[in-house]
């Protein structure tokens, strides 16, 4: 079962027992009052001017705590109940503080005043100026920290939850107090920085509702396209989670390097605080474009590098490597006419690609000519559902998809997102068409492969219309090949 506490750790229900115990002491004191006078004074020969005293300084300490118990109390009542609950205004913490501790003081002043009305409190402060100025030097960084905090509230340079650089020190601001700002680190430390370091250090803010950019730095090769470098970056980029939708990454040319081009991109954070893993996962996901679009880093050009040839180079671990490519385009179903002969030459032209998670292989909505073969991975069919993106499907090593768009040219219908780490063979058009230029009557036959699949897909079209989607689906291929209608 849980307990209510107040801000401070401290169960709620300690000043109502306080108030409680300090007012049935009081109601005892007064009325047993007259008695302790009489034993004190027959029995015990104290002094009455002594137990005057003595009494004054009970009642002096009873009735303060008292007060100060009704005081935090009908603070707790109007921040935490009438204020935070009713309203849905949080006060902040230092307005709580400074307004308690004008309570506190006007409350021992009343007390005071009743309890010894004969004493000035003025004349005892004016006698007592050197104390007061031992207590000032002694309380220097604390009055320091104390407007340094009123400060920092009124100027309001940063949030609870906004991200601050104060010095050596990067973090979340957790709370902000009369004494220190609390930020935990990305090292998941808590430190406290004074409100005097505070107001004299300048300060980074990143605030938790406002689109923060980030840079990552990268280089790439002279022969590389700078035009290439940049779009495949950009689009690798702006798929990347936390990285905002609303502002399109900025690629750029930042330097003209010894031995590359340097460039830097910038992009927006929905969530600052996760920037550590954000650039992180951007990095991954430039090398992963990079190596699908053939581009390379660049190496120190005073650094000497032996390349040697690597196996696959050799003809037999090539055939070997051509030899499984065949192996998986002999399963996929639609390639069932080909002979084995036009299988090879099929897979001498096709493209192999590596996706990283969550990375898009293809878009809805895009043209295409192309079609792929999952090698390796799980990627995930996607489609648009009220602007909700929804899978409706996964595909395993061995499962294809594209082929309408390698085929006839159809915009893609789904996106499909790689589910992990993938590995597709990309069958391109014009890999394909010198297939059909040698052998014509293939097109017929892959067209009724197509349509077979596609009624298998739908048991409930009838025959007449598979005849008709066949006929209409070959005239597409034909089309989109430039062959022959006739």
């Amino acid at each position: 079962m849980s307990t209510n506490r107040t801000r401070s750790g401290r169960p709620a229900w300690l000043p109502i027992l306080l108030i409680a115990i300090t007012a049935f002491t009081l109601r005892l004191l007064y009325t047993f009052e007259p008695t302790l006078r009489s034993i004190s004074e027959n029995q015990l020969g104290v002094d009455d001017g002594i137990l005057n005293v003595a009494l004054q300084l009970l009642k002096l300490a009873l009735w303060l705590a008292f007060a100060f118990a009704v005081v935090r109390v009908a603070t707790a009542f109007v921040f935490n109940f009438l204020l935070q609950r009713r309203k849905g205004y949080e006060a902040p913490r230092l307005m709580r503080d400074l307004i308690a501790l004008v309570a506190y003081i006007l409350v021992f002043v009343l007390v005071f005043k009743i309890i010894f009305p004969e004493i000035s409190l003025g004349a005892l402060f004016t006698t007592s100026a050197v104390v007061g100025v031992i207590l000032g030097l002694a309380l220097q960084d604390t009055l320091g920290n104390l407007f340094a905090g009123i400060s920092l509230h009124a100027d309001k340079p940063f949030q609870v939850g906004d991200v601050i650089t104060v010095g050596l020190w990067t973090g979340v601001v957790e709370s902000i107090t009369w004494r220190a700002v609390k930020i935990r680190t990305f090292a998941n430390h808590i430190v406290l920085i004074s409100n005097t370091s505070t107001a004299k250090e300048s300060i980074e803010v990143c605030p938790r509702d406002n689109l923060n950019a980030r840079l990552v730095f990268f280089n790439a090769l002279y022969t590389d396209s700078p035009a290439k470098v940049i779009h495949v970056v950009r689009e690798a980029v702006r798929e990347t989670k936390n990285v905002s939708q609303s502002i399109t990454p900025i690629a750029r040319v930042m330097n003209l390097g010894e031995s590359g081009v340097d460039y830097e991109v910038k992009y927006w954070l929905d969530d600052y605080a996760l920037y550590n893993d954000t650039d992180a996962l951007v990095r991954q996901r430039i090398w992963y474009a990079f190596r699908r679009a053939g581009l390379n880093f660049a190496y120190p050009t005073r650094t000497l590098h032996i390349k040697r040839q690597p196996a696959t180079n050799s003809n037999g671990a090539r055939q070997k490597i051509n030899n499984g490519i065949v192996e998986r385009l002999a399963a996929v179903d639609i390639f069932a006419p080909l002979s084995g002969e036009e299988l090879a030459r099929l897979s001498a032209n096709v493209e192999s690609h590596v996706f990283a998670p969550g990375e898009t292989i293809i878009r809805a909505g895009e043209k295409g000519a192309s079609m792929f073969v999952v090698n390796r991975g799980e990627v995930e069919v996607q489609v648009s559902d009220d602007g909700q993106s929804r899978t409706i499907a996964s595909l395993e090593e061995g499962d294809f998809f594209g082929e309408m768009g390698l085929f006839t040219g159809a915009p893609r219908t789904a996106s499909i997102i790689a589910a992990e780490e993938t590995e597709v063979f990309q069958i391109d058009h014009t890999a394909i068409k010198p297939l059909f230029d040698t052998n014509p009557d293939l097109v017929e036959a892959l067209s009724h492969t197509i349509a077979e699949r596609r009624t298998a897909l739908d048991a409930r079209k009838p025959e007449q219309q598979e005849l008709e989607e066949s006929t209409g689906l070959l005239a597409s291929i034909k089309r989109f090949f430039g062959l022959d209608s006739d």
